[in-house]
């Protein structure tokens, strides 16, 4: 019977977030209302989807197994969790301070809807630049969005035994459908419903695993079992002060994350980026926190029901197997246990469907329209934004078929990519006058292109080099970007002229 509930619940939350999508598609005139929702996001909606399409299956499912695997004898410690979270509050918090404004004000200044088309815009470059940038979000979206539909398999796979293909398919169409329907209103209003439904998924699932765990002192002295577990340089303490702070330098991905970026210039108000910052700090703290928390307090639980000697136990299915246990205790803990199991879903819905919308504006507005059909009717951009949805879902779907994959490791590798390349290049775009266009592309390339030689080359070395790949990735392209600036021709009257005029909109507005 219990099953049974669980399984209407989260039928009946998948046919609410397709009714979202349907009610929000009219709104849909041009592909801008479809790629940006007409700058009409408000403050709240702009806060939580921003931070529900970021933290994805990540939040429920990479970060409380990445906490419980060094506890169960599997790659993952506590301080590996502990400065990655540090890391990105951090992160989150400078991002909406320092770029959130600038961004949303240039990138209107610029007529700007997508990332592409604000670096295009900003270097007067819709030739290379723009397609270089367009292509690096595919080639980084599509593992980033195969990752979530894999969560959805491994969540099927584990609460009703159904084969993991079939799950992940119909998992990922879900998405596809709703983000197709209503674009990027219909993406950012799910993500804010989302965002509601996963906080409450932490919170019960953290108060039910402490108290199945024997209680929380219990539950802490359980860690014992490795020796030096909460210790923040490892329990062998060989985290140096690199590997902290590589580590920590997931904070610096933000700032170079389409699907958030995007938030920031869709918002109705700048004025009131403010709020939305508050919002999205506090909530990214406590539900990281408690994330790390259910990983530590895992370990009690799987100890307690004996799922921990158990062939196949998966760190990052902790979350699913104590929502699987306390759905049986009666009905009205199988509808909670349902919802639980929804924030999964939320968690992966609110992140996919951003990405999706990322890659395909990618393909549709900055390579097909720029390059192949530049003169494309205004009623058939709604048909080709949408058809390159349902492309990218199949091409993510492809990827996300080994069920074997760390959620945890897919997101990081993508995390880097567009740290690398994009937040750079976003920093001096926005600060330095003195960028160029020759300075943008080489700085996109060698922060992209030192993500994959640093993780799968230097890296293997070992030792100091051992670290993760965004963070000499990002001083790499960095240091491109002012390096090349310096040694080429400045910047043209007519670029510095935008810059100038964007910089009095700023102050003006300070």
């Amino acid at each position: 019977m219990s099953l049974v509930l669980i399984t209407i619940t989260i039928i009946a939350y998948m046919a609410f977030m397709i009714g979202i999508g349907a009610r929000l598609s009219k709104q849909n005139q041009s592909s801008d209302d479809f790629y940006l929702g007409g700058r009409r996001l408000g403050p709240f909606v702009t806060a939580m989807s921003a931070e529900a399409s970021d933290m994805s299956s990540w939040l429920l499912m990479g970060l409380p197994g990445v906490a419980l695997a060094g506890l169960v004898g599997m790659n993952g410690t506590f301080a590996e969790a502990f400065w990655t979270a540090a890391g990105l509050g951090l992160g989150t918090y400078l991002n909406w301070l320092i770029v959130a404004k600038p961004l949303r004000v240039y990138s209107e200044h610029l007529n700007a809807a997508t990332v592409p088309d604000f670096f295009a815009n900003r270097f007067n470059d819709h030739g290379a630049l723009l397609a270089i940038c367009a292509i690096i979000i595919v080639v980084f979206f599509v593992p980033y969005t195969a990752s979530g539909f894999a969560s959805v398999g491994k969540l099927f796979n584990s609460l009703f035994g159904v084969d993991y293909h079939a799950a992940m398919i119909v998992g990922g169409l879900v998405i596809a459908v709703y983000t197709t329907l209503g674009g990027f209103l219909a993406a950012s209003t799910t993500d804010f419903v989302q965002s509601i439904i996963m906080t409450i998924a932490l919170v019960v699932v953290l108060w039910y695993g402490i108290s199945v765990g024997g209680g929380f002192d219990q539950t802490i002295a359980n860690t014992e079992v490795v020796p030096g577990y909460f210790n923040l340089r490892g329990p062998d303490g060989s985290f140096s002060v690199l590997t902290i702070a590589s580590s920590f330098a997931w904070g610096l991905g933000y700032c170079g994350m389409p699907h958030i970026l995007l938030r920031f210039m869709a918002i109705n108000d700048d004025r009131k980026l403010k709020l939305s910052r508050r919002i999205a700090t506090v909530w990214v703290l406590i539900s990281m926190g408690v994330a790390v928390l259910i990983g530590v307090i895992g370990y009690s639980f799987a100890k307690e029901t004996g799922l921990a000697g158990q062939k196949g136990f998966d760190p990052e299915r902790i979350i699913v197997y104590i929502a699987r246990t306390f759905g049986k205790i009666n009905p009205i803990m199988a509808i909670i246990a349902g919802l639980i199991l929804s924030g999964i879903l939320a968690a992966t819905m609110s992140t996919a469907d951003s990405q999706m919308l990322a890659a395909a504006s990618s393909v549709s507005e900055n390579l097909l329209k720029a390059f192949i059909v530049k003169d494309l009717p205004q009623e058939k951009e709604i048909r080709v934004a949408r058809f390159t949805v349902l492309l990218i879902t199949l091409i993510s779907i492809v990827f996300a078929w080994n069920p074997n994959g760390s959620v945890f490791r897919i997101v990081s590798f993508a995390w880097a990519g567009f740290g690398a390349s994009f937040g750079p290049l976003m920093i001096c775009s926005l600060f330095w006058r003195r960028t160029n266009r020759a300075g943008a592309i080489a700085g996109v390339i060698c922060g992209g292109g030192m993500v994959f030689l640093w993780k799968f080359g230097i890296a293997r070395l070992g030792g100091v080099f051992a670290i993760y790949e965004l963070l000499p990735a990002f001083i790499t392209g960095l240091l491109a970007i002012i390096i090349v600036s310096l040694l080429t021709q400045a910047p043209s009257e007519d670029i510095t002229g935008h810059f100038d005029e964007y910089k009095s909109i700023m102050a003006k507005k300070a």
